[in-house]
């Protein structure tokens, strides 16, 4: 589920409708302007790991983001890793998604609100991404309805993959 699009590229679609931007520009400049407003340097692991969540399409562990930026080339340790993710949830950047198993898994926040929820396979532990609009509207009328102003939220559903269940 990968789709690398040029500058000015039509985003992709799964069959969800969900669309696929591996390399978020967008998100990666307004990450490191935001850090950069608020006192953070450059370079290092947190430049590590706003590159790599700039260029997935769904939710990374932090072994995850270790393990690529080493593949990488890019020295840093894992509790670097563990470091800049909580800065960058703390400042709203990157969503924490927990998707059960005890691990937390972490994606770029982007600040149009475009987001995604995740289906899990309880077998194999494979994750996807989907997108419903109609679920979404149902979401806003939950919450118009018990009278909360609804900041973000999480979907995930769990399951057998087709693949398991084969």
């Amino acid at each position: 589920m990968r789709a690398i699009l040029d500058k000015g590229a039509e985003p992709s679609r799964n069959e969800n409708r969900y669309h696929l931007r591996a390399v978020n520009v967008d998100w990666i400049s307004h990450a490191n302007d935001t850090l950069r407003r608020r006192g953070f340097r450059s370079g290092g692991a947190r430049a590590a790991v706003v590159g790599l969540l700039g260029a997935e399409p769904c939710c990374l562990t932090a072994q995850e983001v270790f393990d690529r930026a080493r593949a990488a080339g890019r020295p840093v340790g894992l509790a670097s890793v563990y470091r800049a993710l909580d800065v960058l949830v703390e400042m709203r950047l990157v969503q924490r998604v927990d998707l059960g198993a005890g691990t937390a898994r972490f994606e770029a926040r982007r600040p149009d609100g475009e987001h995604h929820h995740h289906v899990v396979c309880d077998d194999c532990g494979r994750v996807e991404a989907f997108a419903d609009q109609r679920l979404e509207v149902a979401l806003d009328g939950v919450a118009e309805g018990v009278g909360f102003a609804v900041d973000t939220h999480d979907v995930v559903l769990r399951g057998a993959c087709a693949e398991c269940r084969g």
